[in-house]
Formats: C-alpha cells, sequence, structure tokens
C-alpha cells in the first residue's frame, strides 16, 4: 500500500477534477474533448492565475442586454451557447464585480450563453423583496429552458425567481453555490454565529462588521424589535428576539426567505455548499431539501470554503462522489 503522502495528492486531483466537472459537464457540448473539462478546472480553482481554458477558447462576446429596467452585460461563447442567468452576491459593483464577470465569462467559454443582471439590493446590503424584480425581468428576456445560477446571498433573489409564476416554467435548473433557505436563520447566525437543522449544530465567531453592514444599510427598517434583535449576541437573546419581531418586519424575512416559496419551484435544484462555510452555514442548503426534496440533490463538499475553493481542497473521495450525483442531478432528463 502506497504511504499516505503518496496517495493523499492523487485523491486530492481527483476530488478537484470532480468539482469541476460539476460546473463543466451541464455546460460542455456533446462530443467535445475532457481537455476542456480539465482546462476549466484549472481556471476555476486557481481563480484565473492559470488560464488553460483561455488559451484554448475564443474570448467571449461581451455587450449589454436590453432588459427593460434593470442592466444586464450578456456573455457570449464562440458558438450556440445553452441560456444561463447568473446572480451574484453582496457586492457594491453589481454586474461591474470583476470576479462576477470573470466567472460569467468563464461559464461562456465552457458553453453558456450568460446573462449577468445587478441586483440593486445585493449592491448596498438592502433587504427588500422587490430585489427579485431584477432576476425575474433577465429570465423573462432569455430563451427557454434557462438554468439559474445563485451565488452566496444571491440565492435568495435566483430562487425566488425561479419559483415566481411569471417565469418559473421558463428555468430548467436552478444551482446554488453558498445559499441560504431563512432569513431569520441567516440573521441569527451572524449574531451569534450557532447554526443547526435537523440535528446537527455549531459555532463560530461572527463577524461583527458583516451586521454593522446590513444595520447601515437598512436603517429606515430598525423599529424596537429590530434593534432589540440587533442587541442580541448570544443564542438565547437572539431566539427571544426573533420570536417577538414585529408583523411587519417578521413578514419582510419570511418574503425574502427562499424556504418560503421552495415548494413553488418547478426546476431541478442542485444545492452545493462548503462543509466549512464561514458566512452562510451548510445547514442552510440541507434546510431547503428538507423542504423539497423531490428533484433536489445537496452537495456539502469540503472542496469549498464559502463561494471558493478551500485551500486545502478536497481530502476524500466520499466528496467526490457527492459531486458527481449532483452533476447527474443536474444533467438527468426531466
Amino acid at each position: 500500500m502506497a504511504p499516505r503522502e503518496v496517495r493523499q495528492p492523487e485523491v486530492t486531483r481527483l476530488a478537484r477534477l470532480l468539482l469541476a466537472l460539476l460546473l463543466v459537464v451541464p455546460v460542455v457540448q456533446a462530443g467535445a474533448s475532457m481537455a476542456l473539462a480539465v482546462a476549466f478546472l484549472v481556471e476555476f480553482l486557481s481563480e484565473g492565475r492559470s488560464r488553460p481554458l483561455s488559451a484554448l477558447t475564443r474570448e467571449p462576446g461581451s455587450a449589454p442586454l436590453a432588459v427593460p429596467g434593470v442592466a444586464v452585460d450578456r456573455f457570449t461563447p464562440a458558438g450556440a451557447g445553452r441560456p444561463l442567468v447568473l446572480v451574484h452576491g453582496l457586492t457594491p459593483e453589481g454586474k461591474d464585480d470583476p470576479r462576477a464577470r470573470a466567472a460569467a465569462a468563464l461559464l461562456a467559454r465552457a458553453g453558456f450563453d450568460v446573462a449577468l443582471p445587478t441586483v440593486p439590493g445585493l449592491t448596498r446590503a438592502r433587504l427588500r423583496r422587490d430585489d427579485v424584480e431584477a432576476v425575474v425581468a433577465t429570465l423573462a428576456a432569455r430563451a427557454a429552458p434557462t438554468v439559474v445560477v445563485g451565488v452566496s446571498v444571491g440565492a435568495g433573489p435566483a430562487l425566488l425567481a425561479a419559483a415566481d409564476a411569471r417565469v418559473r416554467d421558463r428555468v430548467r435548473a436552478v444551482l446554488t453555490l453558498g445559499g441560504y433557505a431563512s432569513a431569520r436563520e441567516l440573521i441569527r447566525f451572524h449574531l451569534t454565529g450557532t447554526y443547526g437543522f435537523a440535528g446537527i449544530s455549531g459555532r463560530v465567531r461572527p463577524d461583527p462588521r458583516a451586521v454593522d453592514l446590513v444595520v447601515a444599510a437598512n436603517a429606515d427598517l430598525l423599529d424596537a424589535s429590530a434593534r432589540a434583535l440587533v442587541a442580541a449576541r448570544d443564542p438565547a437573546a437572539a431566539e427571544r428576539a426573533l420570536t417577538a419581531l414585529s408583523p411587519e418586519l417578521g413578514r419582510l424575512l419570511d418574503a425574502l426567505s427562499p424556504l418560503s416559496v421552495v415548494g413553488d419551484l418547478r426546476a431541478r435544484l442542485v444545492l452545493v455548499h462548503g462543509r466549512g462555510d464561514p458566512a452562510v452555514p451548510y445547514t442552510e442548503s440541507l434546510r431547503l431539501r428538507a423542504a423539497r426534496p423531490g428533484r433536489t440533490t445537496v452537495a456539502i463538499v469540503g472542496a469549498l470554503d464559502h463561494v471558493e475553493g478551500a485551500r486545502a481542497g478536497i481530502g476524500s473521495l466520499v466528496d467526490a462522489l457527492v459531486l458527481w450525483r449532483a452533476a447527474y442531478a443536474l444533467l438527468a432528463p426531466d
């Protein structure tokens, strides 16, 4: 038997390859070589420091996409691409965020026709239900069927839009990366560092800067119940404050929660989450799957921190097999 220090790098390389295939397999056209998948892997995991896919493919086209009331850019591959809407996470730059644009371009190189809208609330950490309209409008402007990818907190409006009766029949599949189910649970996590679901629980050190950012962006929502919630920095106090929210604030949090609409989703749902995610606990993906088990696959892996590759990579073939299962769920015929 080979020593562990010899075998472990081989396992990590294989598992990382499968991570890339989770994203590549759905978009690589029939007959494309495995070299394209490997090139995507290297470029994705290196965050563009190594660029083999860029060397093998043409520069994607990039131009504004006409969508009423929404700023959208479209990234197109050299040939025909499969339509995709990419919803960014929290960033003041929206569609102009360099990481979001790099992700859109890389997906285009792999065969997607990508629409990247700016979701106004995600540029200011502003909590409003009407931010879903930017995603709904972008979906309405796309050919069907469309894939939707939601990144981090952007998974919220992505899922809310994909379940919206106006456009849900246009959506073939939804993939979330580090997304959340419940706005209440996300707030609890950032206030106290505690998380839990279905017998799984844990605690991390919360980052008070994240709370301060949301509070500053939503000062107009801070009634007495919200101020009591912000002041609650231990689990018991946060629980009491969450159960005593004003009806108005409670309805807003419920309306912002994909958990409230996931049962209306008609598309396949693939939930990818890092086991050690420091920003959104992986129990949120488990919570979504429990609420909508049919045609839903969850992949909890060690390959990711939040929405970026973990420095340690994957140390288990189990993670690789979980990712393969997620890929097959995304690809399986309806």
